[in-house]
């Protein structure tokens, strides 16, 4: 079956590598719109689709003291902005069924994609919450769960847009971001790609697969010299998309910065999974 649709003009499932990125965390409004400019500038060179990324809240840090972001309603205004300058469609997290309708309207007409987490794949609730609100939908699969089984979550969403009965079609995609391997590591089974394209298009998330969550005194570590390795191998296997944190200073980044891709590195490693892309696209 074929599950491909449009984000703006972001194809997804039709055949072309688009690209997800940006800082993990909306460290600032300055910072955000640095960080869409120059990622922007690299994809329209190469000629990838892209669609900036963001948290306007990390509701899952291991601390209760690690920096969360901006929140709701200031997150939603400094993505709204960089979507209507940039004319780029947004990603960003939603954590609770109440939040998806107060963001979808705080976001306005802008095109923007809400990204269930990982950790809250499973939650009824929440992805019924997402689908009503009309938008693209992105579902991390859970590091705990089985690639077959993330059909489920994309049944849910699927069968909740049928239910609002407006003819629309649910527009629904799945990240792969690593399973947990015993404690404080995650491996990546790249045969979850293939299977996970039986039910939707499928994103590769090449920099929280190389996480050490809560590696070390209350912080998650990385590999981030893994992030080429792995991002290759995906796109060899077989994707529709490719997720990457970058930051242009990763040492000082408020969230996630020991996993995140360094922004003077992006531009190398997307020619490199384009030729990669190319070259099984023809076989």
């Amino acid at each position: 079956m074929n599950h491909s649709f449009d984000i703006a003009s972001v194809p997804v499932g039709r055949g072309q590598l688009f690209l997800i990125a940006g800082p993990c965390v909306i460290e600032s409004e300055t910072h955000a719109r640095t960080m869409a400019d120059a990622i922007q500038r690299i994809a329209a060179d190469l000629g990838i689709p892209y669609i900036f990324k963001a948290s306007y809240d990390k509701a899952n840090r291991t601390s209760i003291r690690s920096f969360r972001g901006p929140g709701l309603v200031e997150g939603a205004r400094i993505l709204r902005a960089i979507a209507e300058s940039n004319g780029l469609p947004v990603l960003t997290d939603v954590h609770t069924p109440e939040d998806c309708l107060r963001l979808s309207k705080a976001l306005g007409p802008i095109e923007a994609v809400l990204q269930i987490p990982a950790f809250l794949c499973r939650q009824t609730d929440l992805l019924i919450a997402a689908a009503h609100t009309g938008r693209a939908i992105n579902v991390k699969k859970g590091q705990f769960v089985a690639p077959t089984d993330m059909q489920h979550a994309i049944l849910k969403v699927r069968d909740s847009v049928a239910a609002m009965g407006n003819g629309k079609p649910a527009r629904v995609f799945l990240t792969e971001r690593g399973a947990s391997f015993g404690y404080n590591n995650l491996v990546v089974d790249m045969r979850s790609l293939p299977i996970m394209r039986r039910y939707a298009p499928v994103v590769f998330d090449a920099t929280h697969s190389v996480q050490t969550p809560s590696a070390s005194n209350g912080v998650s570590g990385g590999q981030p010299e893994f992030i080429p390795v792995l991002a290759r191998a995906a796109v060899a296997a077989g994707i529709d998309g490719i997720f990457l944190e970058v930051h242009d200073d990763p040492a000082n980044a408020k969230s996630d910065g020991a996993n995140a891709l360094r922004l003077d590195k992006l531009k190398e490693l997307l020619e490199q999974l384009l030729a990669v892309h190319a070259a099984v696209s023809t076989k």
